[in-house]
């Protein structure tokens, strides 16, 4: 009878600390909205819509820029563009998001670059209109900056 109590006993013991130990789990860190559009001006290399996709773990955000209406003007190598995404923190000053990472891309493709990594601290709320996206393609640095606030809103970190 008495291993039946001390069994019973270890049971509950555990599932306590179990329970206890799901409740203090750190929760996942998550940005908001995860996506937003912008109408982006690059100038004579073009513009249109474009779609940042951010993602966020701990003090590390990514945010990765597709566009298909901004397109490549001649074949690019994969990992090839050198890129620093600019957003405007709403307490003042800006962050920088960079990265060389893009997929291989044919003339005429749509441009995608990213993720491009950042650091961000809990409560940053970032938007893309003041900001810039500056690629390096071949030397020729091309300039593209956001013609009005980024849909749904700006980007707001855990």
């Amino acid at each position: 009878m008495r291993r039946k109590r001390i069994g019973a006993g270890a049971a509950l013991v555990t599932g306590a600390l179990a329970v206890t130990g799901l409740a203090f789990a750190p929760a996942a860190l998550a940005v908001a909205p995860g996506s937003a559009t912008i109408t982006a001006d690059c100038g004579s290399f073009g513009g249109g819509e474009a779609t940042l996709t951010a993602t966020q773990d701990g003090t590390t955000a990514t945010i990765t820029v597709n566009s298909s209406a901004i397109t490549a003007p001649i074949a690019l190598g994969e990992d090839s563009i050198s890129s620093t995404l600019t957003l405007v923190k709403a307490s003042g000053g800006t962050t920088s998001f960079t990265g060389t990472e893009n997929p291989a891309m044919a003339a005429g493709d749509p441009v995608q670059v990213g993720p491009l990594s950042g650091t961000v601290a809990s409560g940053d709320s970032l938007e893309a209109f003041g900001g810039s996206l500056q690629m390096t393609v071949l030397g020729i640095t091309i300039t593209c900056t956001a013609t009005g606030p980024q849909s749904p809103g700006p980007f707001v970190f855990d």
